[in-house]
């Protein structure tokens, strides 16, 4: 046996790490080491992403487990403090809006990297692919012929009257017949180990900045660790969005800009970093115009036509004319700029319908009916409180129920049934008879755990947290679609948390995609 292998010994049925150095010891699926970062480290309860079972490291996770044994609480917070460090010297923030201490804050960040083996992507990346392609053919139908709802797979007024149909876009054509250019998906890993789509984000989707800095203070920080893996890259993301932006302008040279909402957004970082990255320009609402149907800049040397607007504003506010008129986000006009064909808005305005967690539920039917294909990442199974019999169900039992608003993100809005009080569960209960359209409701899903650096004693410990993963991918020209390697893994750094947002106090992990041959065990 290799001197990995040669430290273990089997105890009953349990696997039992023996090493008198460390004085290690599994029980149970529980890991008891006083002297090391796994002090009663409970991997049996939910499917442990490092830890098998029986609490024997996967073969994918094996080179990082031994590099651990090596380090202890003082090492891992010293290290810690260093990436801290690091995120503040490169300006990684977040804004909190509901946080009366302030809202700008460096997004927190756990060492402790995410794994997934090149099998596991493969699968992942064309299931991504696959929703993505029937999303795009969704959004085009629904705002051309809508065959699907004269065929009655989805309800009309289920599309129509979602707060996120966008009127102006009907027989609108887009170029290349792309909607949706920028993604990001939400996956979970459920108790039994299978991936599943929690959620579609198709219309302004952030945080893939924190992928790309994640992996820059990692190799800043645990270059060593990162030398010990054949890892798929990341940031090559901002060449790839441009790439795709521009593929789908007729312009030669395209002109591509950011479109920011101004320095108060949750987001502001991200759209900096990504319009540096691209070599794009930043603007806001105040810095563009409008002249006969065309999209212009203003600069020191007069106006720029843009050919391509990455917009970071939602629907409501991009023109005053066409939607809010109190709007001093957006640009007058620019809906007849982009009507004349004259200019790319990314993401399309209208999207939302498909994200919308209504339509969330009828995903598997809009990808049979359009590509003639069962779907390869299977959705949490949800129940629409718009159905009489299914409002019922969720009423009798929001105790083991998540209840969202069908038109909400970041956390907001929730009952996670499990984990709440009978008063809020009263007060959900007066919603829901209320107005029983606006909200969805799912089981508890048991959220994979992963191997995470909290504090304890002015120490760093390693204990598991619930993760979920937002991949991103970009759309271009004919349909082609990129996944970005990995995506955002997030983290509830609250011990049995299951909301994982950052705007619920959550934090991200950096997310290895592991090529071929790497991890794979030789036992």
């Amino acid at each position: 046996m290799g001197d990995f292998w040669s430290i273990y010994f089997c105890y009953g049925s349990h696997f039992t790490p023996c090493l008198d150095r460390e004085k290690l010891l599994w029980k149970n699926g529980r890991m008891k080491n006083s002297t090391s970062l796994w002090p009663d480290y409970e991997s049996k309860a939910f499917y442990d992403e490092m830890f098998d079972e029986n609490g024997k490291p996967r073969p994918h996770y094996r080179k990082l487990f031994d590099h651990l044994l090596k380090l202890n609480g003082t090492n891992m917070t010293d290290l810690q403090h260093a990436a801290d460090l690091s995120l503040l010297n490169q300006g990684v923030t977040f804004t909190v809006y509901s946080d009366a201490r302030g809202t700008e804050k460096i997004f927190p960040f756990d060492l402790m990297p995410r794994m997934i083996t090149a099998d596991e992507w493969t699968m992942l990346e064309a299931g991504i692919q696959q929703r993505l392609k029937a999303m795009n053919m969704f959004l085009y139908d629904i705002y051309h012929e809508q065959k699907i709802l004269i065929d009655q797979i989805i309800p009309t007024d289920l599309v129509v009257n979602s707060p996120y149909f966008c009127r102006e876009m009907m027989h609108v054509d887009v170029p290349g017949d792309v909607y949706v250019h920028i993604s990001g998906i939400d996956l979970i890993r459920d108790g039994e180990g299978v991936f599943r789509v929690l959620e579609d984000n198709l219309r302004s989707p952030s945080g893939v900045s924190y992928v790309v800095e994640n992996r820059w203070v990692m190799a800043r920080v645990m270059p060593e660790l990162l030398q010990q893996y054949r890892i798929r890259a990341v940031d090559h993301y901002p060449q790839m969005l441009f790439d795709a932006l521009a593929s789908l302008s007729p312009a030669e040279n395209p002109t591509i800009a950011v479109l920011t909402p101004g320095t108060y957004n949750s987001a502001y970082f991200e759209h900096a970093f990504l319009a540096n990255q691209m070599g794009a320009e930043l603007v806001e609402g105040s810095d563009l115009l409008v002249d006969n149907d065309v999209l212009y800049m203003k600069t020191t040397e007069g106006l720029v036509r843009v050919d391509v607007l990455y917009r970071r504003v939602d629907d409501d506010y991009l023109d005053p004319l066409t939607f809010r008129a109190d709007s001093a986000l957006g640009i007058t006009g620019i809906m007849h700029a982009y009507r004349a064909g004259n200019l790319v808005l990314a993401n399309a305005p209208g999207t939302g319908v498909a994200d919308d967690k209504a339509t969330y539920a009828y995903t598997p039917d809009i990808i049979r009916y359009y590509l003639n294909e069962e779907p390869m990442i299977p959705i949490v199974p949800t129940y629409l409180c718009r159905r009489p019999d299914e409002l019922t169900y969720v009423l009798e039992n929001l105790e083991n129920l998540v209840v969202k608003p069908t038109d909400a993100s970041g956390g907001y809005g929730m009952l996670v049934g499990t984990q709440s009080t009978p008063e809020k569960i009263a007060e959900f209960r007066k919603l829901l008879a209320a107005n029983p359209e606006h909200y969805i409701a799912q089981p508890v899903q048991k959220l994979s755990t992963h191997p995470t650096l909290v504090e304890e004693d002015n120490s760093k410990i390693l204990q598991p947290r619930h993760v979920d993963l937002r991949p991103y991918a970009v759309c271009g020209a004919e349909g082609k679609t990129e996944v970005l390697p990995g995506g955002l893994t997030r983290v509830a750094l609250a011990k049995g948390q299951l909301v994982v947002n950052s705007s619920q106090g959550g934090g991200s992990k950096d997310t290895w995609v592991l090529y071929p041959g790497e991890g794979e065990s030789n036992a």
